[in-house]
């Protein structure tokens, strides 16, 4: 490189590859996403936008017929000049590389939109100016897609190397062609807006793969603007390519100094730093983030002027050059190189004088924000800070309080996790590392800690794990750091399928209600009572299972927001989850949870198969159960897929490595209690009853819901069709077996001679007095539990 006639090398690749630019990736996914809302317009609401535009065109469209034409004819003429005025200025700008991307672009662009389902459609365009000129000439320019999509295509390529001015009034015309239509009273042509849109995508395509003048580096200027502050540059060398952040260069100057640190950041680094705040601001929490920056000049500035406040107190790593602002959008920050070691060059002696220096920076109010190991160094003893690139004056606490986590894992990825923790206690008490310590997690520690640190994710929770152990605490309780947590988007979520599987219920209420007046309410008041039982069974079995360790009153209270979690889930296996979640929360471990739900379950499927023979001998020849046997084509078919899974599970190693190593101890577990067991009678018969219980309070409450509207069918019969059909309807794959259990139910009532007109509304009561009374329920009893930690 040149400068001013002396010979500056250049050492490394300034160009900056196609995934980094991120100005040129937003424009081609925005046209994108403006062909597919063109499509969907077009496709599904055009008669809507057609009966729009005829009814503003009356208002709109304030000239008189030959006033309309010549408004058109001007417009037209100016649209069938445009791509040769923008030709021409890209010949006197000296663009001669650019005519190739100028012809590719409108080339695909006519060829894009020629494509038939019988080959090429060539246009029809016949230049011969007649002798008056009017619109049908001009019409047959305006009104073709292939023409708009050309303009707009090399009008997308060609605008970054324009002047502004021309710029502006070129992109005017050509996207005044929907006001015009509707001033001149006529209906915008859809295929003229498609063409639009593939035009741009076309040139954003194009503009990415060849680049902008964006793209040039100005390093000319960057010398230019080094010596006018001292520093004559008389070589550069590339340390970091150009990406989501600056392009980092060394450079060696004539003087003292010898070399300078400049950082460059052009037009994609200023876009990606508009989304990385964008970004935090809508996931971050209003005090876990600093101020907007209004452009990238202000955030360079803002970060040299705390070079400068951090410098006066004498723990600056380095000292700012120069701040300015370059050719084609480019912005310039140099500073001096970083002084000192850096902190894994030395030993854990540096801790206590470390610790030391980060409070006093606090009690001045200042807030680092990047604590990585190479922005920290000692010079003599002297500890030093470098990037700034978070650094805030007038720090609140909780960006304090991230400082003190970043140097926590930082200083336990180099000296240990003990050495680091018992520093940081002994320089800022316990208290204050205490409550650090809950911002270690991923969302509360910035990237650059999690790419600096190896295996960022141990040191983490280790260090979590040690601050736990030397301070004596039980837990320590995550920071809540984003705006939405985990807990309330799984409820959302919830929330979300609830109303989903609701909906067919819904649209069934009407005739529900209408039948409803002829009920009789004390039946239905006695089906709410006998549901009951099934909550308090649940819970006595489970209390057994898990030998009597949690609450009994809150297990039970747990069984109604167990209804709403499993009840928006596939299986239920939201509500095992749950339980599992609510036993660890009581004192349980993991694995002794997991197996007393697993051991309830076992109960459960053993007492209910026993009901179900019990009952089915009760029910007598009388009863024909062969409605609920399945044919004997799909007990083989099921027969065959339970051994092609046991197959895949026996000869794929992660699937056998996965038995061996989750199921079997849990499996284990369950057959040790259920050893146990046999050997105590009386916790035996307290899980046996709860079970039972769980049955038969369902088949009371079905049983109450027939009589309620004049019965027909005896309390046997009521119990069989729950479970066979509760059973049957368990393997759908809908939330709750909605729609699968009322079908299940209707149908096993209506096989017993149940008159459908009495079996549809008793099982929709049924299932308001068992399902949705306590979701509703459920979903606020969850709440309080969440609040109260018990889940």
């Amino acid at each position: 490189m040149r400068v001013d006639g002396r010979e500056i090398p250049v050492t490394g690749s300034l160009l900056q590859p196609l995934t980094r630019r991120t100005s040129d990736i937003i424009r081609v996914v925005l046209a994108a996403l403006g062909v597919g809302v063109v499509i969907a317009g077009s496709m599904i609401t055009r008669p809507e936008w057609l009966a729009l535009e005829r009814s503003i065109s009356p208002i709109v469209g304030v000239l008189n017929p030959a006033q309309s034409n010549l408004v058109y004819l001007l417009y037209g003429i100016a649209i069938l000049i445009l791509p040769f005025a923008i030709l021409i200025e890209l010949v006197l700008g000296r663009h001669w590389k650019l005519l190739a991307g100028y012809a590719a672009a409108g080339l695909v662009a006519g060829l894009l939109l020629s494509i038939t389902g019988t080959g090429l459609s060539a246009p029809k365009w016949h230049f011969q100016v007649p002798d008056k000129l009017d619109n049908t000439f001009l019409q047959q320019f305006l009104d073709d897609p292939r023409w708009i999509a050309m303009l707009a295509a090399v009008l997308t390529v060609s605008s970054p190397w324009l002047p502004v001015r021309a710029r502006r009034w070129m992109w005017f015309l050509l996207l005044a062609f929907a006001p015009i239509h509707l001033v001149v009273s006529t209906v915008v042509p859809a295929r003229a807006m498609f063409g639009l849109a593939v035009g741009w995508l076309v040139g954003a395509v194009i503009v990415l793969a060849v680049g902008t003048p964006a793209l040039e580096v100005p390093l000319d200027a960057a010398v230019r603007v080094l010596a006018k502050r001292g520093f004559t540059v008389t070589a550069f060398t590339v340390v970091r390519p150009s990406g989501p952040g600056p392009l980092i260069l060394s450079a060696a100057v004539a003087g003292p100094q010898r070399l300078l640190t400049v950082e460059l950041y052009g037009k994609n680094q200023r876009s990606y730093g508009a989304l990385r705040q964008l970004w935090r601001w809508l996931t971050f929490r209003s005090s876990e983030t600093a101020p907007l920056h209004g452009s990238m000049h202000r955030a360079v500035e803002h970060r040299a002027l705390m070079a400068i406040a951090i410098g006066d107190l004498g723990m600056a790593a380095h000292a700012p050059v120069a701040v300015a602002s370059l050719d084609r959008g480019w912005m310039l920050y140099a500073h001096t190189v970083p002084c000192g070691k850096a902190l894994a060059e030395l030993d854990e002696k540096v801790l206590p004088g470390l610790w030391q220096s980060l409070d006093s920076l606090h009690r001045k109010q200042i807030a680092l924000g990047d604590l990585r190991p190479d922005e920290i160094r000692i010079e003599d003893g002297v500890i030093r800070f470098g990037g700034f690139v978070g650094a805030e004056l007038g720090a609140t606490d909780a960006q304090v309080q991230s400082d003190v986590a970043q140097l926590l894992v930082t200083t336990a990825a180099i000296f240990g996790r003990d050495v680091a923790v018992r520093a940081a206690i002994a320089g800022l008490g316990e208290q204050s590392v205490l409550t650090a310590s809950r911002r270690l997690t991923k969302s509360g520690m910035p990237s650059g800690i999690r790419k600096s640190v190896p295996d960022w994710k141990s040191v983490v929770s280790g260090t979590r794990e040690e601050v736990r152990k030397q301070t004596g605490q039980d837990r320590i309780e995550a920071e809540q750091i984003t705006r939405f947590s985990r807990k309330s988007i799984i409820q959302l979520v919830l929330l979300v399928a609830l109303v989903y599987v609701a909906y067919p219920f819904i649209s069934a209420v009407p005739t529900f209600f209408s039948q409803l007046r002829t009920a009789n309410w004390w039946w239905a008041f006695a089906g709410l009572a006998l549901s009951s039982l099934t909550y308090i069974g649940t819970a006595a079995a489970l209390w057994a299972c898990a030998s009597g360790v949690v609450s009994f009153r809150n297990l039970v209270i747990m069984q109604i927001a167990n209804t709403f979690a499993a009840t928006t889930t596939p299986a239920r296996v939201g509500g095992l989850a749950l339980s599992v979640r609510f036993l660890q929360k009581g004192g349980l471990g993991a694995v002794r949870a997991t197996a007393a739900v697993a051991l309830q379950q076992a109960v459960q499927v053993l007492t209910h198969i026993s009901l179900l023979v019990f009952f089915s001998i009760a029910a007598g020849t009388s009863a024909d159960l062969s409605h609920f046997v399945p044919d004997a084509t799909i007990l083989y078919l099921l027969a065959g897929v339970g051994v092609g899974i046991i197959g895949t599970f026996m000869f794929v190693p992660k699937l056998r490595r996965w038995l061996n190593t989750s199921v079997r101890p849990q499996l284990q577990e369950v057959l040790g209690e259920l050893t146990d067991l046999a050997r105590d009678p009386k916790r035996f018969a307290i899980i046996i009853a709860g079970c039972a219980a769980l049955t038969l309070g369902q088949a009371l409450a079905l049983w109450a819901s027939v009589e309620a509207f004049g019965g027909g069918t005896t309390f046997v019969t009521v119990t069989i069709v729950t479970m066979i059909g509760g059973t049957l309807a368990s393997a759908a794959p809908t939330p709750g077996g909605v729609g699968a259990v009322e079908a299940a139910l209707i149908g096993g009532l209506a096989a017993f001679g149940l008159p459908i007109e009495v079996a549809v509304p008793s099982v929709l009561l049924y299932r308001v007095l068992t399902c949705w009374l306590p979701v509703f329920c459920g979903w606020q009893v969850m709440r309080w539990m969440t609040n109260k930690n018990m889940i």
